[in-house]
């Protein structure tokens, strides 16, 4: 590729990120693209409004969810070692795994955990525990606190609590705290030198803080919150770094598991086994799942992604292997997920000439309503589904278990955990999209702004699918 086209893309970058941060209240964006042996990183605006500090090429920012890729990439490491089997039920290496109702947690397998198929009904759950004995704190709150939203590998439903799991999983096989583990087998050989696993070692460097819009003003103020409690690191909760470190994993995963200093990080068997589709809910809204990666389809092109969203901010990862290209972002604020959205549609339309098909190309008219009626629940919170004017009307509301877990849950969600009902049309039975926006809308990342309803019987749906999670009929 010739790098007159890469600086094309970073000159179009630039642009689009100074226009949305303007309109959108967005203090600062950083991004970077790897294709065929060129790399750029672009960064526009501040990076804590409180100080003025600016966002620079090499500014840290919080992963948030894109660590499970990470995370999924240390549990295939030790199967490569054969410290782990996938298809072992994780209770044989980790025996003090349970769950709320008895021998539920005895069924799910370690490919569950990585696949988002293990039903382990953890979403928000948040216990406040620090230091290296943080994850077995996890594991052992989730025997009290927390059940099941379906049998290990019925469903598919994004799992944080899964990928805790596979945290402590990995500490149970290693004998090394994940943290020590995350920065020796996956920061060291892949070349991610200015990443940390902790807010203490972030502030040592030059590190975004996310934001969120004041309730009266609108502008955007800083989060009372940088990172979610130590029992989250697997997860998202912790690890920190900059776009080009996202980038080097990125490349790695495009190179079959060879990191770009030429050090073999994973297998590439198990580099292409994170690509297979490990589950398909067959739904516009919830891309096929591999083991780590979501599959997100345009047209004929898959691309691996991994969004991450941390208090304020929001991190996403795209590896397109077909067009050996690599895509990192980080804005701080959680609407700058439309801006990424915008870039990837544009780097792979314009600028790798990729057709983007329509996800939606028509709608059907009189489509039943009745049988998504009813009220969802899954950890912590309850969805009521009505219809109103012909429209489902869903009304979402945060039901915290204690005091602690509403502190933690109110300071991510930054000081609001309320929204006003949302208004749904039918595009055909099972699928919604949310009143007022164009269906274009739905074509790229933001698909997950479509809601499906899953497995009527007797006419009554037994789940709903919102942003990849599922809450089940009570």
């Amino acid at each position: 590729m010739n790098t007159n086209a890469l600086r094309t893309v970073e000159a179009r970058i630039r642009e689009q990120a100074a226009a949305f941060c303007a309109s959108g209240n967005v203090p600062g964006f950083v991004a970077g693209v790897h294709h065929a042996g060129e790399q750029i990183v672009v960064a526009h605006g501040t990076a804590n409004v409180a100080t003025g500090a600016p966002m620079l090429d090499d500014t840290g920012f919080l992963f948030g969810s894109v660590t499970k890729v990470m995370t999924t990439t240390l549990v295939l490491q030790q199967a490569d070692r054969g410290l782990l089997d996938l298809d072992t039920p994780v209770v044989t290496y980790l025996p003090e795994f349970a769950l709320a109702e008895a021998g539920a947690a005895d069924k799910i397998l370690v490919r569950h955990l990585v696949s988002h198929t293990n039903g382990i009904d953890a979403d928000l759950y948040f216990p406040d525990a620090r230091g290296r004995d943080a994850l077995k704190a996890y594991v052992t709150g989730l025997a009290s606190t927390c059940g099941t939203l379906f049998e290990p590998g019925e469903q598919l439903s994004y799992s944080n609590g899964g990928m805790i799991v596979a945290g402590r999983l990995l500490e149970a096989v290693t004998g090394v705290p994940f943290n020590d583990l995350l920065e020796r087998e996956v920061y060291g050989p892949v070349g991610m030198i200015h990443s940390s696993t902790s807010a203490e070692q972030a502030i040592l460097r030059s590190t975004a803080v996310g934001h969120f819009p004041d309730p009266e003003t609108m502008a955007a103020r800083p989060t009372g919150m940088f990172t979610l409690p130590d029992t989250w690191g697997p997860a998202g909760g912790t690890p920190i770094g900059t776009v080009a470190d996202l980038l080097a994993f990125g490349r790695t995963h495009l190179a079959g598991g060879v990191s770009p200093s030429g050090t073999r990080v994973l297998s590439a068997a198990s580099t292409a086994s994170m690509r297979q589709v490990s589950y398909d809910m067959a739904t516009p809204n919830v891309p096929p799942m591999g083991l780590g990666w979501v599959r997100y389809p345009f047209g004929d092109t898959t691309v691996l992604a991994m969004s991450g969203a941390s208090p304020g901010g929001v991190s996403l990862l795209c590896v397109v292997p077909d067009h050996d290209l690599v895509f990192a972002a980080y804005g701080n604020t959680p609407d700058a997920l439309m801006l990424q959205d915008q870039i990837l549609r544009w780097l792979l339309s314009d600028h790798l000439g990729v057709p983007i098909p329509a996800l939606i190309t028509e709608v059907e008219q009189d489509v039943d309503l009745t049988p998504y009626v009813g009220t969802y629940r899954s950890d912590q919170l309850r969805v009521d589904v009505s219809v109103v004017d012909g429209q489902l009307e869903e009304r979402t509301t945060y039901e915290p278990a204690d005091a602690s877990q509403e502190r933690i849950f109110t300071e991510f969600a930054g000081g609001t955990t309320s929204a006003p009902p949302q208004r749904y049309t039918a595009i055909r039975p099972g699928l919604f999209a949310p009143a007022g926006y164009p269906l274009e809308t739905f074509d790229g990342y933001l698909r997950l702004l479509l809601v499906s309803y899953h497995d009527v019987r007797d006419g009554r749906a037994r789940f709903r699918n919102g942003g990849g999670r599922l809450t089940r009929r009570a």
